[in-house]
């Protein structure tokens, strides 16, 4: 079955404006989803254990990944690489809220953005 051009182009927008807004926008804010009790970017990434410079290596490569995803619609050749990283890094994610035993409702964004890129992976392969 072959995934329609325009479902891909949705799910490369959805996760590229949604990476940039939590990495650059929200980066300080707290939200439901945050890992733990954290109520910011850094803050999480201290609850799952990790050091503070791991949290700015895992933002720039998804907000370039998010940029790169954008951009694949003037340079394709960006779509593949940058969804496979997206989609490693979200399932990275997913094993640090396990980790910590977070509710399921927190693993929520990625196990949907894992989706979202697993469906554009698929999509583009099938081109």
């Amino acid at each position: 079955m072959e995934i329609p051009k325009i479902l891909v182009q949705i799910c490369q927008v959805v996760v590229g404006c949604g990476l940039l807004n939590v990495w650059l926008l929200r980066f300080n804010k707290a939200t439901s989803y945050r890992g733990g009790k954290a109520s910011s970017m850094l803050e999480e990434f201290a609850t799952y254990g990790l050091p503070a410079w791991s949290c700015y290596l895992v933002g720039f490569l998804k907000v370039t990944s998010a940029f790169a995803l954008l951009a694949g619609f003037f340079y394709p050749v960006l779509i593949l690489p940058a969804a496979a990283i997206v989609a490693a890094l979200m399932a990275g994610a997913l094993r640090m809220h396990l980790k910590v035993a977070d509710p399921f409702k927190k693993s929520l964004p990625a196990i949907s953005l894992l989706a979202l890129c697993l469906l554009i992976i698929v999509g583009r392969l099938g081109t």
